[in-house]
């Protein structure tokens, strides 16, 4: 990836497009996990992928290019939703259509697993989702995700901790005698 990276700096097309295309799989991926319901994905993910093409000359490879990737998806996201809450304010709610995405690579069991932690997911207050995703998913320490969302350390804290129990919680719902997924 990080001859393409290099390659699309410098202006070259196909190299920026091979480096999209590479990058589209955990963009979906992680717009996803922040996101409720799978109607605007595509979008916000095509958004995050504009985003990244146009920053690219602004990377200056001091950390790992995913992480930059991750930071600029987060962004992108954070600024869709707040401004999907503002539209959503100003008309009125219409329900969600669900779509499923087939995926040919993962078993069923996979998808099944996959679908269930997306509903558990999709269960968390925002606030709480968002803090979850950027510190299990992006891997982001406490203070680094205080300063994302402009929140206190101890908000983080809190939050990461009424979301695991939440999740916790689910788990028991779903399995109250804790058998393992076979």
């Amino acid at each position: 990836m990080d001859g393409f990276v290099s390659r699309a700096q410098s202006g070259d097309r196909q190299a920026a497009h091979a480096l999209l295309t590479e990058l589209l799989p955990r963009v979906r991926n992680l717009v996803r996990y922040f996101v409720r319901g799978d109607d605007d994905v595509d979008d916000i993910a095509q958004e995050a992928l504009l985003a990244i093409l146009l920053g690219l000359s602004g990377y200056r490879g001091d950390g790992a290019f995913k992480s930059w990737v991750d930071r600029i998806v987060a962004r992108t996201v954070f600024a869709w939703l707040k401004k999907a809450r503002r539209a959503r304010d100003q008309m009125t709610a219409r329900p969600i259509d669900l779509v499923i995405v087939r995926d040919a690579s993962p078993s069923p069991d996979q998808y099944v697993l996959r679908r269930d932690a997306m509903r558990s997911l999709d269960e968390l207050p925002l606030e709480q989702r968002h803090v979850l995703v950027l510190h299990h998913v992006l891997e982001m320490t406490v203070p680094e995700i205080a300063e994302e969302v402009s929140v206190p350390e101890e908000t983080v804290r809190s939050r990461l901790r009424l979301a695991r129990g939440r999740l916790a919680a689910a788990r028991e719902v779903a399995d109250p005698e804790g058998r393992a997924a076979s």
